[in-house]
Formats: C-alpha cells, structure tokens, sequence
C-alpha cells in the first residue's frame, strides 16, 4: 500500500497537483492520501498520527508544488515534526527502514530554465540532494524524484494543458507506484 503525504498549501486552487491527485486516486492504487494543509491548516502537525500512517505503508511519495527551489514549508514543517530521534533515526531510530521514499512535484517553469544557462542555474535534481539525504538517514530507499516542468500560470501555461500534462504524467506515477507495491 501506498501513502501519498500532499503538500500543497492551496490544494483546491491547484490544477497539475490536483490532477495528480485525483488520476492516482482513481488509477486502481491502493493509496492513502492525506492532505496536510486541509489536516493541519494551523500547522500543529499531529506527529503520532502521521507516524501511524506512515508505519502502515511500504511507498511513501511526496506530491507537492516545487516552491522557491524546495518543498513548501507545511511539507518542511512536517519532516521536522515527524521524521524524529527514537523514529526515523538514531539509535532506535529505525521505523522507516526499507520503506521507499518518493517525491513527486510540479514545476512550474519550462525545463530550459533549470539548466546552467537557464534562469534557474541549476538541473532540478540538483535542488533534491536533502529529500535524498533525508531518506538515506532514515534508511529508506531513496528514488529519484518523479517530476515534471510547465505547471504555472504566472509562466504562461494555461489550465487546460497544465491539466492535460499533469494527467499524463500522473499516469506514468501511478505506474511507477504498481511496480513498487509488487
């Protein structure tokens, strides 16, 4: 089973994390999906009850809007909350091992920006070394991020290809998160 920790601060104005959402939803995956801005809008993460969660699956992914070149901060503000000494690490710290550790995000610009002679200056990769570290730390099995460029109205995409695309490439997630739960 998988659970799907999303982080999006606005989820209802959200189309491609939306569409994400709801094409997974409705792919046939055994998927948990908590949503944490709608569980915890005052941000008072309930820290036992994500780790219950967390516990009940073997593939964690973390659907989310690439913000400011990282994770937004409710997402940020869980890890800290959630991932402690006693649970995700030290030296009883071992409850997460062996369990798979995804992230899956929008990118709002075009994938040109995200090169060295891009606006962005780097690959998007490059921005995800501390999910992989994270997940190394807490003995997990690391996968590289699923994500996908072109998600942002203030970018010039419109609602309807932005829907399309995130559809699509839900698609491909949720084939992705079949294969692990094989």
């Amino acid at each position: 089973m998988t659970l799907i920790v999303c982080a999006h601060p606005d989820f209802n104005a959200s189309v491609a994390n939306k569409a994400v959402i709801e094409t997974v939803a409705n792919s046939g995956l055994n998927a948990e999906i908590r949503q944490l801005a709608e569980l915890y809008p005052d941000f008072r993460i309930d820290a036992e009850a994500e780790r219950q969660a967390l516990l009940r699956h073997q593939t964690v992914v973390f659907q989310y809007p690439f913000f400011w070149y990282n994770m937004p901060a409710i997402l940020k503000h869980y890890f800290d909350q959630v991932f402690t000494y006693g649970f995700a690490y030290g030296s009883a710290g071992d409850k997460l091992k062996g369990k798979n550790f995804l992230a899956s995000f929008t990118v709002g610009a075009p994938e040109a920006d995200y090169r060295a002679t891009g606006s962005a200056h780097f690959r998007v990769y490059e921005f995800c070394k501390n999910l992989e570290q994270t997940a190394y730390y807490a003995q997990m099995n690391y996968i590289d991020p699923f994500y996908f460029h072109g998600t942002s109205a203030a970018a010039g995409f419109g609602a309807e290809s932005v829907r399309a695309t995130a559809e699509r490439e839900a698609g491909r997630l949720a084939a992705l998160l079949k294969t692990l739960e094989a």
